[in-house]
């Protein structure tokens, strides 16, 4: 958690590349190895001091909120369709998992990073886990309104249902160590299907 005090433009122009680096570090050691690395390793990996990692943040559980969040928004900005993108509900939902099916086949790909965060904390209070849940509620909120503007039967469960088959095919790469192989895309197509969504 970054200081509630206002810092000089000067400090926060200083501050900012080795805030981003520490970030950027956190997220890949963390993805890549598990929420228990060591300060020290994770100072080391981003190439920050210790003190230079409390001065911008509090404990190494705000580290990990932070870099939760930093690369939270790029996944589900990879996964989700451009604002722009002139395409029904249907595509839409179906681009989601399109692109769950591609990320699967990298070997860089280990899973959502919001299970795997919750899944090791175990605590639903922790910071980590609240801003993996916000990400998670997020996918969901956008599977409901495409499902509500593509007259699904029941949007909310339809929502939840998508959620479900996303959080379990991400989970089956890890699982499994294989590619997905259209079984994603399969099984959002059956639940689009039978909630009566063209």
């Amino acid at each position: 958690m970054t200081s509630s005090t206002p810092a000089s433009p000067v400090a926060t122009a200083t501050a900012a590349p080795t805030r981003e680096r520490l970030l950027d570090a956190a997220a890949a050691l963390f993805y890549r190895e598990g929420v228990n690395i060591g300060i020290e390793a994770l100072c080391r990996a981003a190439g920050v001091s210790k003190r230079s990692m409390y001065q911008l943040f509090t404990s190494k559980d705000d580290v990990l909120a932070a870099s939760l969040d930093r690369a939270g928004s790029r996944y589900l900005g990879a996964l989700l369709p451009a604002p722009e993108a002139d395409l029904p509900p249907r595509e839409r939902i179906m681009h989601v998992f399109e692109r769950l099916e591609s990320l699967s086949a990298s070997s860089d790909y280990l899973g959502c990073p919001f299970l795997a965060t919750a899944f090791e904390l175990k605590d639903p209070e922790h910071p980590a886990s609240v801003v993996a849940r916000r990400y998670k509620d997020a996918l969901t909120d956008f599977f409901r309104e495409e499902a509500r503007r593509g007259g699904a039967q029941d949007p909310d469960l339809l929502a939840r249902q998508l959620t479900v088959a996303f959080d379990g095919s991400s989970s089956r790469v890890v699982a499994q160590a294989q590619h997905l192989g259209g079984l994603a895309t399969a099984t959002a197509t059956a639940l689009l299907d039978t909630a009566g969504m063209p």
